[in-house]
C-alpha cells in the first residue's frame, strides 16, 4: 500500500560530540521517506526553496519515493542548525529560518489522493486537518506533533486527534499534551480523545506502544558509534509505517512487529549525518539487525 507523508524538506547543520555537518538535507519528510521506502512505495508533499539541492534526494526517487509533490517556490528553504550536548540527548537550536515553509499551505496532487496510508509530520495542527480533506479513504492515518503545537495550538490538534488513528510522538510530548506526567496515563488520555493506537519514543531508551487494552515496549537497539540523531524518531516512524503499509494489515502482532522496524530503522539513521546511511541501507543490512533484536529480547520462561 503507498504511503503519503506530508511534512518537511529541509537543510540542516548540525554540531556533536564527533563531528560537523554543514546545510545537509533534512526534515521530517525527507528522514521518514529514506525508511519507509525501503517497504514499499512513498509519496512526498513538501516545500523547498530555490537553495535545495534537490539532486540529494534523486536515489529516494530510484527506491520509489514519489517527490512530485514537492514544490519548489521562491525564497530560501527551510533551515535549521543545532547543536547537541555530549550524550546526545539535549541539543541546541542554534539558528531556525523557517523561509519558504511559513507559507507552506500543502496540496496533495490527484494522483496521491488515494493514498491507503497517510503520515502527518510535524507541521501545523491546521495544516494536517487541511491534508486529511484532500486524502479519500486512507486505512489508516498516523500524525506526529511536537511541544510548539501542544502549547501554541492546542484546540487545533485536539480535533485533529479525532481524526487519526495513531499518534507518534516522544514521552515529554506526550506527558505535555496529556498534561499528566505518568506515560501509562498520558497516553489513555490521548487515546480517549481519538488515536486508538499511541506511540510513545524515548529516545535510546526505545518506545511503547499502547494500545487499546495491551502495551508492547522495544529496546533502543545499542550502538557503539552514534554520530547524529537528529531524524532518528521520523526514521522511527518511517520503519513502523512502511512495515504497517507493506503487511497491509493491522493486527496485534503487525503493530508489534512495526515497533522493532521502527526501532530498527531508527538506530540506522543515527549511525551517519543526514540520510547518509540511508543510501547504502539494503533489506540483508535490516534483515540482520532485526535478527540481531530478536535475540537480545527472547527469552524462554521455565517454572
Amino acid at each position: 500500500m503507498p504511503i503519503l507523508v506530508v511534512g518537511s524538506v529541509a537543510l540542516d547543520s548540525v554540531q556533536t560530540p564527533f563531528g560537523e555537518a554543514e546545510r545537509v538535507v533534512g526534515g521530517s519528510a525527507v528522514f521518514f521517506s529514506a525508511a519507509a521506502s525501503l517497504f514499499g512505495p512513498v509519496r512526498v508533499v513538501g516545500v523547498v526553496g530555490e537553495d535545495y539541492p534537490l539532486e540529494k534526494l534523486e536515489f529516494l526517487a530510484e527506491r520509489g519515493v514519489d517527490l512530485s509533490g514537492i514544490e519548489q517556490a521562491e525564497g530560501e528553504s527551510f533551515f535549521w542548525a543545532g547543536r547537541y550536548s555530549h550524550d546526545l540527548n539535549s541539543r541546541d537550536t542554534l539558528e531556525t529560518r523557517l523561509g519558504v515553509f511559513a507559507d507552506f499551505r500543502p496540496r496533495v496532487p490527484e494522483g496521491f489522493r488515494d493514498s491507503s496510508c497517510v503520515f502527518l509530520g510535524n507541521i501545523d495542527p491546521v495544516l494536517q486537518l487541511e491534508v486529511l480533506d484532500q486524502v479519500t479513504s486512507p486505512r489508516v492515518v498516523a500524525c506526529d506533533t511536537m511541544n510548539y503545537w501542544i502549547e501554541g495550538n492546542p484546540d487545533a490538534l485536539l480535533e485533529l486527534l479525532k481524526k487519526v488513528d495513531i499518534l507518534l510522538v516522544n514521552d515529554a510530548e506526550a506527558r505535555q499534551l496529556a498534561g499528566d506526567h505518568n506515560l501509562l496515563r498520558a497516553a489513555r488520555w490521548i487515546q480517549e480523545h481519538g488515536p486508538e493506537i499511541v506511540v510513545v519514543k524515548m529516545g535510546e531508551h526505545g518506545a511503547t506502544l499502547y494500545g487499546p487494552d495491551w502495551m508492547f515496549f522495544v529496546p533502543g537497539f545499542p550502538l557503539e558509534v552514534i554520530f547524529d540523531p537528529t531524524g532518528a524518531g521520523d526514521a522511527f516512524a518511517g520503519g513502523f509505517m512502511g512495515h504497517l503499509a507493506a503487511a497491509a494489515s493491522f493486527g496485534l502482532d503487525d503493530y508489534k512487529r512495526a515497533m522493532v522496524y521502527g526501532s530498527v530503522m531508527g538506530s540506522f539513521a543515527v549511525e551517519s549525518f543526514s540520510i547518509d546511511r540511508f543510501h547504502s541501507l539494503d533489506e540483508h543490512d535490516i534483515l540482520k539487525r532485526l535478527m540481531q533484536f530478536k535475540e537480545m529480547t527472547a527469552f524462554e520462561h521455565r517454572i
